[in-house]
């Protein structure tokens, strides 16, 4: 850490972010992307009001020096020393409520063969709060939920998804069709615990297989908007060229975004089985060369997939704690 930044620890979230001596609180979280309640920017709505745990701060607005026990706003404090704040208004990581919501269908528009991208606008979009990464349901009556991974940062208005449906896949047509019917869908969100709640320290690691994208993109377009500058890697799998429905995005974010690095694992194989191309994906991961001691992985996928990676990765020197997949949670290993 820099000789002129401090250390802000956030309790009882224990999430934790640096800032430069001169810069407030509230701004240095959002650099860090951390989520800290706030509707202004001069202290009136007092929703960024914390207290003092450990350390002292400096009130910007009357130049009086805040001591242990303290109240203090974040958006007009400054950290004279490293800083411990209790404020439980900020969550970790996938530890925010779940709750049910009445969401307004914005759009429904095909942008593949089979994937279709829904736009959703929510009641009171600034009082819900969800991370990076999270997921939702969509609740029709009489059957039971779809889970759909959230495509947006936490910080957009709408909330996008990415629904691939097919005549086929009985469950997500129904879905789609009562989205294009409907103008109103009920929702619960958020769920999950592979998210961010703030920028992490290590380089990133992104391995999505089909629309396992969708959750890539809300990490990417999360961290986008922070200070984030370590190497992030995305994998993005699929059988046939076609499936890799917004290639021109990730290619953007390739040509764009210095930290970012895209690499497309297409299969492009009749012969072969889906469970082929995935040991494809992770032989690719594999390939990439990357400190496995000092990254961050994350992974969205068929649990095949993502526990075929997650074994490989271990095996060649990733802490297991380093790697994150919603898999994990809904489908654990008996």
């Amino acid at each position: 850490m820099p000789r002129d930044h401090r250390r802000v620890a956030l309790l009882p979230s224990g999430l934790v972010f640096e800032v430069a001596a001169e810069r407030n609180l509230l701004s240095a979280a959002a650099s860090a992307g951390v989520d800290v309640p706030a509707a202004c920017r001069n202290g009136v709505c007092e929703l960024c009001e914390a207290r003092l745990l450990a350390g002292l701060a400096l009130n910007t607005r009357n130049q009086q020096i805040i001591k242990v026990g303290g109240r203090l706003m974040l958006c007009r404090s400054t950290a004279l020393t490293d800083l411990d704040l209790e404020i439980s208004a900020v969550m970790a990581a996938g530890n925010n409520q779940p709750g049910k919501f009445q969401a307004k269908v914005v759009e429904v528009r095909s942008i593949s063969h089979d994937v279709y991208r829904v736009e959703l606008q929510l009641p009171r979009r600034r009082e819900l709060s969800f991370h990076a990464g999270q997921y939702l349901s969509v609740n029709l009556p009489g059957a039971e939920p779809c889970y759909f991974s959230i495509a947006s940062s936490p910080s957009a208005q709408h909330i996008e998804l990415h629904i691939q449906a097919t005549p086929e896949w009985v469950s997500a047509q129904k879905v789609i069709d009562a989205l294009t019917s409907g103008g109103e869908v009920t929702v619960e969100l958020p769920h999950g615990k592979a998210c961010l709640a703030s920028a992490p320290s290590k380089p990133l690691l992104l391995v999505a297989a089909g629309t396992g994208f969708a959750q890539m993109k809300s990490l990417v377009d999360y961290l986008r908007e922070t200070s984030y500058n370590q190497p992030v890697k995305l994998y993005w799998g699929v059988r046939r060229h076609e499936d890799m429905y917004l290639r021109a995005l990730a290619q953007q974010w390739h040509e764009e975004w210095p930290p970012f690095t895209f690499v497309p694992v297409v299969g492009d194989d009749e012969d072969n089985d889906w469970s082929g191309h995935h040991d494809q994906l992770v032989r690719a991961v594999l390939a990439s060369g990357m400190d496995w001691a000092n990254v961050e992985v994350h992974a969205s996928g068929s649990p095949a997939m993502v526990y075929t990676l997650m074994d490989a990765l271990v095996d060649a020197g990733l802490p297991e704690g380093a790697f994150f997949s919603d898999v994990l949670e809904y489908a654990p290993r008996k």
